[in-house]
């Protein structure tokens, strides 16, 4: 901004107001664009309006001048803080209002999701998506701890820490009750850390390996051959329903068989759904007990 195009003094040759012809001798008189006149013609007939109070800019005032725009040296100040700009930078904006350098950064500065204030240079900020935070207006939408440049969870509109990401939406394993934050696995739609589905006997894990429950616990195949199945009472192997040749099993008395190990003790016929007798704790078909 510039300062005023005219000059004011006191007259000391015989000149005449240009506009109501009264002496201008010995009086304060205004020159401007190479006309004389009296102040107070100057104040009624020439003077310029300034933009921001809309009143004259007598020859008694200061006054700035920017594009063809005029300001009493009193008028010329920040629209959004009020700070003085006679002799600082400024920038006209809408409506012919001059901000400060300061307030014009801040106003074209993105504004915080958080606390809805300009993010300005030199602040610490989180930007996602095409939205922005000041780094301590960053928030988990469940503790309200800040998460600032953790990692952090998307859920629509809101976002969460870790942590509560975890208990609020994590699926929760069946055996230890904790969240399953990665990988894990399902059986019988309930789902389980890796680390939990194990043998209850030697404790390896079971994922993607052969198993079978008992009871609710599980058992690799070694571990319930060994410790779990019941032995045949004909080839004193484990009877391992499932995991062997055999998927039958047949029960007398407190022992049990393969369905292929229940067999006559003299003529090996298969007795499986047939009528058998049992002499000296042996299993006979029908005909050979005759025979003995």
């Amino acid at each position: 901004a510039g300062p005023g195009s005219y000059t004011v003094g006191t007259m000391s040759e015989r000149f005449d107001c240009h506009y109501c012809r009264e002496s201008l001798q010995g009086k304060k008189y205004v020159q401007k664009e190479g006309r004389h006149c009296c102040v107070k013609c100057f104040d009624k007939i020439c003077a310029n309006t300034c933009i921001e109070c809309k009143k004259p800019i007598g020859a008694d005032s200061k006054e700035l001048h920017f594009k063809n725009r005029y300001w009493h040296d009193s008028c010329f100040r920040c629209f959004k803080c009020y700070t003085s700009l006679v002799n600082e930078p400024f920038m006209l904006r809408e409506n012919n209002k001059v901000w400060c350098s300061n307030c014009t950064a801040a106003e074209d500065a993105p504004r915080c999701k958080g606390c809805f204030k300009p993010i300005i240079a030199g602040d610490q900020n989180v930007e996602y998506k095409k939205m922005v935070w000041h780094k301590d207006c960053f928030t988990c939408s469940q503790c309200k701890q800040v998460i600032g440049s953790g990692s952090f969870f998307p859920k629509g509109d809101e976002f969460y820490c870790v942590s509560c990401h975890e208990h609020k939406f994590a699926k929760t394993c069946a055996k230890c009750k904790n969240p399953i934050t990665s990988g894990g696995l399902t059986y019988q739609e309930q789902p389980w850390h890796s680390e939990c589905f194990i043998c209850s006997n030697c404790k390896k894990p079971l994922g993607g390996k052969r198993f079978t429950a008992v009871e609710d616990e599980f058992y690799c195949v070694e571990c319930y051959k060994e410790c779990v199945a019941k032995k045949c009472a004909g080839c004193k192997n484990p009877i391992t329903a499932g995991f062997g040749r055999g998927t039958s099993v047949v029960n007398y008395e407190d022992e049990s068989w393969h369905d292929y190990c229940f067999k006559c003790t003299k003529c090996a016929r298969g007795l499986a759904n047939k009528r058998f007798v049992c002499h000296n704790g042996k299993i006979y078909c029908a005909e050979c007990p005759k025979r003995l």
